[in-house]
């Protein structure tokens, strides 16, 4: 495969034949990081172009030139043949282009028609605006199967939804192009799902796709071309179907990838975890998990398969302290009292009991912080860097500065503000702070969410040297090859209750989807 330089080229076709959109020569520094090197890339006209790299190849920092959040210090953007000078998001959408990002940008507390005229309402009596804007998420239902209640409250939609809402308000605002940046990072299988029958509709309809993701298989099944990004330079562009997913994970890592889960036969020992009659309900009164029990063994990994929202996520924060719960929990031995708060908190660190949650963000770091002061949350009190008043911040900074260097994360600067960092890399600041602490226990909720493909390869073997040096470890994931890849034992939620356990070597897909969709009889 050969390095793509056709965008270079001087266009001599119409505006119509054009490319849709081209990159040329795009530079981008932040301080001493070179984010894009001589970038050039070109996207068709009602294509699905994927973008694939690393953390850190600068897959987002180029489309966030293009969406106009950044500035290129050098190099040209061409919209439908055309050089356009993009300096902001209102540029960007008056050429026609949209971007759903990972995280979303919706108001929680607004209704679903109040998030999609947010900025356009249409003149000061906001009703005209909202008739129609109704009128139009009307039509856009009918023609890309996008229908959402306009009236539901974004906090009362589950995120397939949200990110529906996302696509809604760039299509409204008359995008052509929409940039879609680790789009199935936070969705179900079944959600990706419908994700994708809508891109297809867009491009039938004769929009282009710009697709941003880590994961091949969803490369492989939805797009036309792939451009893979190395160290913020383009190595290659290719068609789809003349590629593999082997060969793209090869040119993404520099080196010959495992994309399957090698693993030794494991060796359960004693008992860790033992969850008994485990109940919790959220503060408006409904029950989250019901009269769930399990254990957990010494060198075992236990997966927990299920459908967004059916427990998976209320069981681990229970178990990590983060929520009051009734029934018994117990960890090497000793009963965890059920008062909530901090002191739940600090008596499961305390038994070594160690937790990656699954929103990262949220939970598990404080944006505005440095790398460094985030790598030790839950850990502050850690003797280890505390002088007689202050912390040692030179002890804290080095310590950072070896997980970082350990998890490979990118920039290695401890100093950095944790928001500053893509969210593959603030996902290893965590694991590396919570892997590293030698717990007895470790809870991990989608540890690869939004990490790339050789990232995976690197965490799974973590998890599985873990698991050999005698951990145990309990595994939340929405990814089903995930849980086949790494799970000795599968427990499967639906409801808020344990519908299924198997061991792995029983375990199917088709077994496991449909005890996921409540269908008890696994045929």
């Amino acid at each position: 495969m050969t390095a793509v330089t056709e965008s270079r080229q001087t266009p001599t076709a119409t505006a119509a034949s054009a490319p849709a959109v081209e990159l040329i020569g795009i530079e981008k520094r932040f301080g001493p990081v070179r984010a894009n090197r001589d970038v050039s890339v070109a996207v068709a006209r009602g294509s699905i172009h994927g973008i694939v790299g690393e953390n850190g190849a600068g897959k987002s920092t180029l489309m966030s030139i293009l969406y106009g959040y950044y500035q290129a210090d050098a190099g040209e953007i061409r919209i439908g043949g055309t050089p356009l000078s993009i300096r902001s998001s209102h540029d960007a959408i008056a050429a026609g282009i949209g971007m759903v990002h990972q995280h979303f940008m919706l108001v929680d507390d607004f209704s679903v028609l109040e998030n999609v005229v947010l900025g356009v309402e249409g003149g000061a009596l906001l009703k005209d605006g909202l008739g129609k804007a109704r009128a139009a998420l009307k039509e856009l239902g009918d023609t890309y199967g996008l229908e959402v209640d306009p009236d539901a409250l974004i906090h009362d939609l589950p995120v397939g939804l949200q990110q529906r809402v996302e696509i809604i308000k760039a299509l409204y605002r008359g995008a052509e192009i929409l940039i879609l940046d680790e789009p199935t990072g936070v969705l179900t299988p079944q959600e990706a799902d419908q994700l994708f029958v809508m891109l297809k509709r867009f491009r039938e309809q004769g929009k282009t796709v710009i697709l941003i993701t880590h994961k091949l298989r969803e490369i492989m099944a939805i797009t036309d071309r792939v451009t893979v990004m190395r160290q913020g330079a383009v190595v290659d562009t290719v068609d789809t179907a003349g590629t593999s997913r082997e060969q793209l994970a090869e040119t993404m890592v520099g080196r010959k990838v495992l994309l399957r889960v090698d693993k030794a036969p494991a060796n359960p020992g004693a008992v860790v975890l033992d969850v008994a009659g485990l109940g919790v309900i959220d503060p408006s009164g409904v029950a989250r998990v019901k009269n769930v029990s399990f254990q957990v063994r010494a060198g075992e990994i236990v997966g927990v398969a299920g459908v967004t929202g059916n427990g998976q996520t209320e069981l681990l924060e229970a178990l990590a302290g983060m929520r009051p719960y009734s029934g018994s929990i117990t960890l090497n031995g000793k009963p965890i009292s059920c008062a909530s708060g901090q002191e739940l908190a600090r008596a499961a660190r305390s038994a070594r009991l160690a937790h990656v949650p699954e929103d990262r963000r949220r939970e598990g770091l404080v944006g505005p912080f440095s790398a460094a002061e985030s790598s030790i949350l839950g850990y502050h009190d850690d003797p280890s860097y505390n002088g007689p008043i202050l912390l040692d911040q030179a002890k804290v900074r080095n310590r950072c500065q070896k997980e970082m260097e350990a998890f490979d994360v990118r920039p290695p600067n401890p100093l950095l503000r944790t928001a500053a960092f893509s969210g593959g890399n603030q996902q290893k600041i965590v694991l590396a702070r919570e892997m590293d602490r030698d717990p007895a226990l470790l809870l991990v909720g989608q540890p690869t969410r939004g990490v790339d493909i050789g990232a995976i390869e690197f965490i799974h073997r973590r998890l599985l040297a873990m698991r050999d040096a005698g951990k145990a470890i309990l595994l939340v994931s929405v990814e089903l090859d995930e849980i086949l890849g790494l799970a000795d034992r599968i427990l499967v939620m639906f409801d808020g209750m344990i519908v299924g356990e198997m061991p792995r070597g029983e375990a199917t897909e088709q077994k496991l989807g449909l005890l996921m969709a409540g269908i008890a009889g696994q045929g």
